[in-house]
């Protein structure tokens, strides 16, 4: 259980004879923890609700002698309290310590029972270290080598044998001999994330751990079990069979798939297999309280295989004769010089949310250099708006309780970005009063206090509702076409909302564009301002973007444009960098529009049609920086050695700008970095040194204890660095209810709305086979009624059609609470879908 941050009442103990101050209600395991003491457990996980399962914790349990007549402790002649050590060993995880308790952890009579326990789990568990995975770092494996008898009483033949390998899913495999049943996974899966999916089946020496879903172990976090898991019986598809910890160096890095920014450790080793290349062999988490605590899901922890794809590009192409052909790095940058140099204002720079702040401030320095556009390739705007009210420094999810209002908008969370709607329940949970205002239920619904619908395309109305519902405290006597949401307790949701200590407003794209998303993001500010819910820890604005470093981009900025098609067609000469238009949007570029230059990983349908193909480095190969949604600065480091001939982002740039006499850094990442910090608002005073700072966490995990926290690493690399938010406030009055654009819903045809899935068809996690059993097919929802006007039966095929775009054949899933005239299109699924869009619907013949 985390230890609170609160100030409470401390107790004085002495653990082993060393004295320890903790607060009061600390277990004894935590409190030994707290001084270096280390306490074995097996059952026992810092994060979660002890339950004193499997014994390995026995201690000694002095507590004062207390005169039952006076109430008072009894005293030594030396005026010291009497202890009387209890007769009985007692668990460690579930005792919570007392003023004047002694503990005795080292005692022969501790050391004994420890002695009985490790013995009675061997007389279970096969002796199979030497090709069990979890060998050189398993918890079981250690503490018998400490606490373990030097021979057992019980025969090895009499051992009871399951069977090995059992897929719980196609991502986590049980060997049902290895488990100890410390229902350590289990109880994740349940009190953690809310996804009771595995659990225990039948009892006594027969007891299991099964799946109870379909398909098999159905959770984003499930590899997170194989971290906690202290023995050898939960691996993940990835890793099982394929080395071991000793063999593997580590490497600090930053997930890439989404805004939360989690800390990673890339386990790395260089095999004869691939050729003496170093190669990523699992992906672990990295401690970071403030972001990601000890966990990451699952796509951040298996859908890193797109940086070592066969088929990444390792040498420039140009344009020959109709057709793309290998040539050097000089021949590629003289021609991009010479046409850039053409172009100049004329030049449009368009760069994906992947790349790093280096990538992206060479980029800026470039393209204003010859006077060009910076465009962001996004379809979600008002980073400039959480720039200046996001969460401020201080702020931490951990921190925030029945003192705090969190409003989420437009947004499955779970979907966008799961580590924070991990974080938002579990806030909830502290008694967070927790409003989700979004158009269709999500899984976040279940921890709400409040919970409200609104139409497709009234998302900045409902917002502003909550104004409005300020303003007279009396909503729900409004007039319906003030009330988008049309529910009783509205106005009780937003006092609460005012009335909170602090105030988060978490806002997606569910269902929105570029214009839509403006308009709520302003519309979010405007709350936040009216409630004075900014520029205060735990208070702001936090944007859920499509991409890891969308944040980044725009305080580089780089932003969205409306038409992004007129943008492209318009310049003489375009830069694509770390973005695929054509890939999502067939059609928006074409061999017909200017001088095309792509910068990217591989021959992507964009890179197909340009005159220069530029190879660059992934992220895993080289060092740089990403800002968070959260606006946290942090750093990641090189995992395993870039491809030759292939360079970092910011260096092809840097280079493409020193032949145009611009100032521009080509060479360390670290350089471009104190240049960025110099420039950019809200960067001043950082650099590489500021951002690899660390301090003590609680729960205090490590490599040197494997059976406290797991196999977690702790974070020696960096914390990074919230930005504080920026000076300056949003000049126009706030928007009032009646000034808010509810979309119309037709009356004939179809509108189409786009909302977001974990597991999609992007270029960032097609490459990651193991994962295409969680990726689905294309498909759309429709409402029943619409499905039955249309003659489509459930679960048939149908021609979706955009404007004048490509048929695609997709899926069909119905869904009963959607209105009709309504139908869902996932994103990146093969629908060029960026906001509300007129389509239609057919069967497919």
């Amino acid at each position: 259980m985390m230890m609170s941050n609160t100030t409470q009442k401390t107790v004085t103990l002495t653990i082993d004879g060393i004295s320890v101050m903790v607060p009061e209600g600390t277990l004894i395991v935590d409190a030994a923890k707290k001084v270096g003491i280390d306490i074995p457990v097996f059952c026992y996980h810092p994060k979660m609700e002890p339950v004193g399962m499997c014994r390995m914790c026995l201690v000694e349990v002095g507590r004062p002698v207390i005169d039952r007549a006076t109430g008072e402790a009894v005293l030594e002649e030396d005026g010291s309290p009497k202890v009387q050590i209890g007769p009985n060993l007692e668990t460690a995880c579930t005792t919570p310590v007392t003023e004047g308790m002694v503990v005795l952890g080292a005692s022969e009579k501790a050391k004994a029972g420890r002695e009985d326990i490790v013995e009675f789990i061997l007389t279970s568990h096969p002796l199979d270290c030497p090709i069990c995975d979890k060998g050189g770092e398993c918890p079981l494996q250690n503490l018998t080598m400490e606490y373990g008898p030097s021979e057992s009483r019980f025969l090895y033949d009499e051992k009871i044998h399951f069977d090995k390998h059992v897929p719980l899913g196609e991502l986590i495999y049980l060997d049902r001999e290895r488990c100890i049943q410390c229902g350590r996974c289990v109880r994740f899966q349940d009190e953690i994330v809310d996804d009771p999916v595995i659990g225990f089946f039948n009892r006594g020496r027969s007891l299991e751990i099964v799946t109870y879903s379909e398909p098999g172990f159905d959770s984003y976090f499930s590899g997170n079990t194989s971290d906690i898991c202290p023995v050898g019986a939960l691996t993940t598809a990835d890793f099982r069979f394929k080395a071991r910890p000793w063999e593997m160096s580590s490497a600090a890095s930053i997930c890439n798939q989404c805004p939360v920014g989690c800390n990673l450790t890339f386990n790395v080793r260089r095999e004869a297999k691939s050729g003496g290349d170093w190669v990523i062999k699992r992906v672990m988490p990295r401690q970071n309280e403030s972001v990601n605590e000890i966990w990451i899901c699952d796509k951040g922890r298996f859908g890193h295989h797109y940086a070592q794809h066969p088929e990444r590009l390792t040498q420039p192409l140009l344009r020959r004769n109709g057709e793309l052909t290998e040539a050097t790095w000089e021949e590629a940058l003289e021609l991009v010089v010479d046409r850039f140099r053409i172009a100049g204002k004329d030049l449009l720079t368009l760069a994906g949310g992947r790349l790093s702040n280096e990538d992206l401030f060479n980029l800026r320095k470039l393209t204003d250099g010859l006077g060009g556009r910076k465009v962001l390739y996004t379809t979600m705007a008002g980073g400039d708006l959480t720039a200046r009210y996001g969460l401020a420094p201080g702020s931490n999810f951990a921190d925030m309780g029945p003192e705090t209002a969190i409003l989420v908008v437009a947004c499955d969370l779970e979907e966008e970005a799961p580590i924070w709607w991990l974080r938002v329940k579990q806030a909830a949970e502290r008694g967070a009063k927790l409003i989700v205002l979004n158009p269709r239920p999500t899984k976040l619904d279940r921890v709400a206090a409040y919970t409200f619908g609104y139409p497709y395309g009234a998302e900045a109305a409902a917002v502003l509702a909550m104004i409005k519902a300020l303003a007279t405290q009396n909503l729900d006597q409004a007039t319906a076409d003030q009330n988008p949401i049309g529910s009783s307790g509205f106005s009780a949701a937003a006092k609460a909302f005012t009335e909170a200590e602090n105030g988060v407003v978490i806002f997606g794209s569910e269902g929105v564009g570029l214009e839509g998303s403006q308009g709520l993001a302003q519309a979010c500010a405007d709350l936040l301002t009216e409630t004075n819910h900014v520029d205060k820890p735990n208070n702001g604005l936090l944007g859920v973007w499509q991409r890891a470093n969308d944040q980044g981009a725009w305080d580089m900025g780089f932003i969205p444009v409306s038409d992004l098609g007129a943008e492209l067609e318009a310049a003489e000469a375009l830069y694509i960098v770390a973005a695929d238009p054509a890939g999502d949007d067939p059609g928006l570029v074409s061999e017909a529009h200017g001088f095309l230059v792509v910068q990217d990983l591989n021959l992507t349908p964009t890179a197909r049609l340009a005159d220069v193909v530029l190879p660059v480095q992934a992220w895993t190969e080289r060092e740089g920086t990403y800002t968070s949604g959260e606006r946290r600065v942090q750093r990641f480091y090189p995992a395993v050695q870039g491809m030759p001939n292939v360079l970092e982002d910011f260096v092809v740039a840097g280079k493409i700008g020193e032949k145009l006499i611009l100032d521009i850094e080509s060479r360390l990442a670290s350089k471009v970095f104190d240049r960025l910090a110099e420039e950019i608002p809200g960067y001043a005073g950082l650099s590489y040194s500021k951002l690899a700072e660390v301090k003590e966490q609680w729960p205090i995990v490590g490599r040197g204890d494997l059976y406290y926290g797991g196999t977690s690493y702790e974070n020696g690399q960096g914390l990074g660095v919230r930005l504080p938010t920026l000076d300056g406030h949003i000049d126009d009055e706030p928007t009032s209810v009646s000034e808010a654009q509810v979309l119309e819903i037709p009356k004939l045809g179809l509108l189409a709305f786009p909302t977001t899935r974990l597991y999609d068809w992007g270029t960032t996690l097609l490459p990651s086979k193991l994962l295409h059993q969680r990726i689905s097919e294309p498909f759309v929802v429709l409402n029943p009624g619409d499905a039955n006007r249309l003659h489509i039966p459930l679960d048939a095929q149908v021609l979706v059609s955009l404007a004048d775009k490509p048929a695609v054949i997709a899926n069909v899933q119905y869904n009963a609470s959607l209105p009709e005239r309504v139908v869902l299109v996932p994103r990146s699924f093969g629908l060029p879908i960026n906001g509300p869009t007129p389509v239609e619907v057919k069967l497919a013949r």
